[in-house]
């Protein structure tokens, strides 16, 4: 999958239609099919580890906006996390990619991290019916 952009229109805030929809969905069917060359790479539990800390750094953010200048190095603090679990063999290429992506080219600011987050619900969603059953 080529690069995942979050925006149609950054400065005036409108999101990628197709962002929650068919882009999670692709995404979710290649993280699903790296689990079916590798059983050990990409399951549900390991996946929801990264949305978790997604999740919890968004609602920082949002709750304390001023304290952005150090939440951002946590976000990028999960590049190494998934670095980590790819070396590891629990999570494959592709999904440190993802976060790889998304966290340096696309969230820049507070208002970017909520639709990350947003985007990581609809990949979850769509990854309970693509990927492992286990």
């Amino acid at each position: 999958m080529e690069k995942i952009v979050f925006w149609k229109d950054r400065e005036r805030g409108t999101i990628e239609p197709s962002l929650f929809s068919k882009t999670a969905e692709e995404l979710a069917k290649e993280l699903a099919k790296d689990h079916q060359s590798n059983k050990k790479a990409n399951k549900r539990t390991q996946i929801r580890k990264f949305y978790d800390e997604v999740l919890r750094l968004d609602t920082e953010a949002q709750s304390q906006p001023e304290q952005w200048e150090n939440i951002l190095p946590r976000l990028h603090m999960l590049i190494a996390k998934a670095a980590y679990a790819q070396g590891r063999d629990l999570v494959s290429e592709r999904f440190v990619n993802f976060i790889r992506g998304a966290i340096k080219e696309e969230v820049p600011e507070p208002k970017d991290l909520v639709v990350f987050a947003s985007f990581f619900e609809a990949l979850m969603g769509f990854y309970r019916l693509h990927g492992p059953k286990d």
